[in-house]
């Protein structure tokens, strides 16, 4: 009779002898593959605080598979890898521009160009130059003038008339808010002297009552309703004009604050694999309806389209005068500015739109609008109960004192322009006093109460061109460099607040924070590789800094 030590024995010798014969596991393919692309010798800024800095990073397929030293990325290389050579530059998490108007800008890159038109003269020389290219008939739009440039005189449909007889003209201000119509796009749409105004917008008026050519806010609607509409193949091709410019930006995601039609022309770029930019569409508020079904039916999407957001508008802007504020304007003390829908309707569209489970921005300039949607906010959120509902204003430009804290503690997030700051500082004062200029554009004050702050372009608005951006938040020297020291200098923040401002924090404004907004290994491996380390250059030279490589998905879509 064997002993219990002899059983044992012979026992672990089966056991050791089965597990030598047994088939091992083989570890996964995926495991094994070599990596698809390294960057190294980079400065790495990861943008995240377990990691703040690195020196190489490596991809796999769509995703980061290694983000640390030199030497932890190489063990990831094979054959096949294509390495970078950073050469000491400075590698950051793509650039998600957290509010544009993406196939409008599209459609800007190819219409007449009135940004700079620096005076009457060019302008009206411009518009004839550009009419002399298209067809007759052919509606000209576009062009973000800015008459602040020559001073600040509206232009007139008298203007322009003499030099366009065979197209009606239909031009906005750089910030759209309002346009100017020459007398054929009146005509074409029965705007005269005898025309009613429109609630929510203004119809600017000369002798006799008789239309000037300036339309404000909801009364372009006038206009807007007669324009013959781009037909599809015109609008997708705005689209891949869009995509190619902000490419070469370092912009891998964008949030669009569009319509329907818009949304379509995503989806039929996203089904014919023709995206190369992330997008976030939001479609208007008061279809929130629409949007609940149509999420219902067929969920928000995947890393390359999502659904969800609804946009929504309480004013409209400072340069048109129609920013709603509390007290007069300095330059207009009769005029507090407009609001272009009323509480009532901003309510039932944002208590209807959270109770759907859907994302809710809107638009608000002045103090008294932000003021507005913050008291909405917080209304519906206790009305509807707790939720991670992420409300955003959109702008957020001019708040009063005491509603700065008010973003943090009702965690909504600022999704804010840099870029308008340099660009309004020029003349702002002038519009609303010193005093009011304290909080406008108050990147410090908000990061300081604890506010997620999101950074964007508002392109077509202004350009979306994040390191002008960053140069704006960090240096607040206006365009016409009058301000060497900063425009509102308090308000300035530092190069890292401004690249998070660009990356997590719009990440964390789609809901988008578990897959992209920083470098870390499984996120999506989107990468801007830029010629110089901001963090360690003169703030006043961050302007000149170039974009070298844009990576979405592990694919370059850009280099220089």
């Amino acid at each position: 009779m064997p002993t219990m030590r002899s059983m044992v024995g012979v026992l672990l010798t089966l056991c050791l002898v089965g597990c030598a014969m047994a088939p091992r596991t083989a570890p996964s393919a995926e495991a094994e593959a070599p990596a698809t692309l390294a960057i190294l010798n980079a400065r790495v800024w990861t943008g995240n605080p377990r990691q703040p800095w690195a020196e190489a990073v490596a991809t796999r397929g769509e995703r980061l598979v290694a983000v640390g030293s030199r030497a932890e990325v190489e063990r990831h290389l094979g054959p096949s890898t294509r390495v970078i050579d950073a050469k000491g530059r400075l590698l950051v998490p793509g650039f998600n521009d957290a509010h544009v108007h993406f196939v409008d800008g599209g459609f800007r890159l190819a219409s007449v160009q009135l940004r700079d038109a620096r005076t009457p003269a060019e302008f009206i020389a411009r518009i004839k130059a550009f009419s002399a290219t298209v067809p007759k008939g052919t509606w000209i739009t576009g062009g973000d003038w800015d008459h602040e440039l020559w001073g600040g005189e509206l232009p007139r449909r008298e203007w322009i008339d003499a030099v366009t007889p065979d197209h009606p003209v239909w031009v906005n201000r750089l910030d759209g808010h309002m346009s100017l119509a020459n007398g054929a796009a009146l005509r074409a749409a029965g705007v005269t002297a005898v025309t009613p105004e429109v609630a929510g917008g203004s119809i600017v008026r000369g002798p006799g009552g008789e239309p000037t050519g300036i339309l404000k806010d909801n009364a372009q609607a006038l206009v807007d309703r007669v324009v013959t509409p781009p037909s599809a193949e015109l609008r997708d091709r705005a689209l891949e004009a869009a995509m190619r410019y902000v490419a070469e930006q370092g912009v891998t995601s964008v949030q669009h604050m569009g319509t329907w039609e818009e949304l379509d022309v995503f989806e039929r770029a996203h089904q014919s694999g023709r995206l190369r930019t992330r997008i976030y569409a939001a479609v208007p508020l008061d279809t929130w309806e629409r949007l609940r079904d149509t999420v219902a039916a067929r969920g928000r999407g995947d890393t390359w389209l999502r659904i969800g957001a609804l946009k929504g508008y309480v004013d409209g802007s400072l340069g048109s005068h129609t920013a709603a504020f509390l007290a007069p304007f300095t330059d207009a003390p009769q005029d507090t500015g407009l609001l272009v829908n009323t509480s009532e309707d901003l309510y039932r569209w944002t208590s209807g739109a959270d109770k759907a489970g859907l994302h809710v921005a809107v638009h608000a300039i002045g103090d008294r609008a932000i003021r507005l949607q913050l008291d909405l906010f917080k209304r519906v959120a206790e009305e509807n109960g707790p939720r991670d509902r992420r409300f955003r204003i959109e702008h957020a430009q001019h708040i009063a004192p005491e509603d700065v804290p008010r973003f943090a503690a009702q965690r909504v997030i600022a999704s804010m322009q840099p870029y308008h700051a340099i660009d309004d500082g020029r003349w702002a004062d002038r519009v609303i006093g010193p005093e009011r200029s304290k909080t406008t554009y108050a990147f410090r004050s908000l990061l300081d109460a604890g506010a997620t702050v999101a950074f964007g372009s508002d392109w077509f608005v202004a350009p979306p061109t994040p390191l002008e951006g960053i140069y704006a938040a960090v240096t607040r020297r206006t365009l016409d460099d009058r301000n060497p020291g900063g425009w509102v200098p308090e308000q300035r923040i530092g190069v890292e607040d401004a690249l998070r401002a660009y990356t997590a924090a719009g990440a964390y404004a789609s809901y988008e924070e578990g897959e992209k907004g920083t470098l870390e290994s499984g996120r999506l491996a989107d990468l801007v590789l830029i010629d110089r380390d901001l963090t360690r250059v003169p703030p006043e030279t961050i302007r000149d800094a170039r974009v070298m490589l844009t990576v979405v998905g592990g694919q370059v879509i850009f280099e220089r």
